[in-house]
């Protein structure tokens, strides 16, 4: 039976989430890659046996992270029953609802219908009574934003979730979910959007910056760019790679000569500071408080050791950014 280091909180830094008592670890633990049906389970256990142990304290998940889709939830539903009940109340669960999970016209977007059977359909994978954060996944023109909120709102009355979220909403959808959010008396917790030195869109639509004004977290997800803010593509495409596995969403004809040589610059910077490129890359992420946490994926529990960021990371002199700018924008 796993049981956590006694000092599991010394090294690990929180930030405020937003307006709301919740803080959140520096560095959260993403569960979309590498938990799913063909993934090895004692992998998984000492992922997140080594996540928990170094301080981070939020897993974040999806209906359909897997694959196949559902498998993610049902993997740490496992871990949570047999090695982490007696952690529960330290550990922050999160899970969204909003793409594809099922057949039919309610299997996927932002209805009433599909938000309540889909949340009900992940308790029951998780072995859980609620989860701490729910998100709508993405925006559903299809569906009154309206009725979206609402659902929101009354799930978390119904106790099936403590807070709410919003995963892939721009500037000006976000400030239409907070509005109607606070007038069923809900507050808008956080948004879930991508972010790294290769993909500044937070930054260009607003987004940074009306959110914490208006008291929203800002988690980030993809904060390597899919692997290519670390030192794996600095030197060619490995045949382990996720480009070689999976190819989605990141693809052999997007590692141009061109980006291989501003990587190779960015990792020349990060070896001047003392840090991994991927290191600097989530300093880079975290350096300003607009941002809550960032979510990191892992294949390996020495990753994620890895991966852990300090506030000390995250100074950055003027020259610094400067060149960090000149190669990523």
């Amino acid at each position: 039976m796993y049981k956590a280091k006694s000092d599991r909180y010394n090294n690990m830094e929180f930030r405020k989430c937003g307006n709301s008592g919740i803080q959140l670890p520096l560095v959260s633990l993403g569960m979309w890659h590498n938990f799913g049906t063909n993934d090895d389970y004692n992998n998984m256990k000492e992922m997140c046996f080594t996540a928990f142990d170094a301080g981070i304290t939020h897993f974040d998940l999806a209906n359909n992270y897997g694959p196949v889709p559902g498998s993610a939830e049902a993997n740490l539903g496992k871990i949570m029953s047999s090695e982490l009940t007696a952690y529960r109340d330290e550990l922050i669960i999160s899970t969204k609802a909003g793409y594809d999970m099922w057949d039919g016209p309610y299997g996927s977007w932002g209805s009433r219908k599909h938000l309540i059977s889909s949340l009900d359909q992940s308790l029951k994978r998780l072995g859980l009574d609620y989860v701490d954060i729910f998100y709508h996944h993405r925006p559903d023109e299809n569906t009154p934003l309206e009725e979206t909120m609402q659902t929101l709102a009354d799930i978390v009355r119904s106790g099936k979730a403590l807070y709410v979220g919003i995963s892939n909403y721009s500037d000006e959808q976000t400030a239409q979910t907070v509005k109607m959010l606070k007038e069923h008396g809900c507050p808008l917790l956080i948004n879930q959007r991508r972010y790294s030195m290769l993909d500044r869109t937070i930054e260009n639509d607003g987004l940074k910056e009306h959110a914490y004004e208006h008291g929203v977290g800002i988690i980030a997800f993809s904060p390597l760019a899919q692997g290519l803010l670390t030192d794996k593509y600095l030197n060619g495409i490995p045949d382990d790679s996720r480009i070689r596995r999976d190819g989605r969403f990141l693809r052999p004809e997007h590692l141009t000569e061109d980006l291989v040589r501003r990587l190779q610059a960015l990792n020349n910077l990060a070896m001047q500071r003392g840090q991994t490129l991927a290191k600097m890359a989530l300093a880079w992420v975290l350096r300003d408080l607009e941002i809550t946490s960032v979510l990191i994926g892992a294949s390996r529990p020495e990753q994620i050791l890895d991966n852990l960021v300090t506030y000390a990371d995250m100074s950055f002199s003027e020259q610094e950014l400067r060149i960090i700018n000149e190669l990523t924008i």
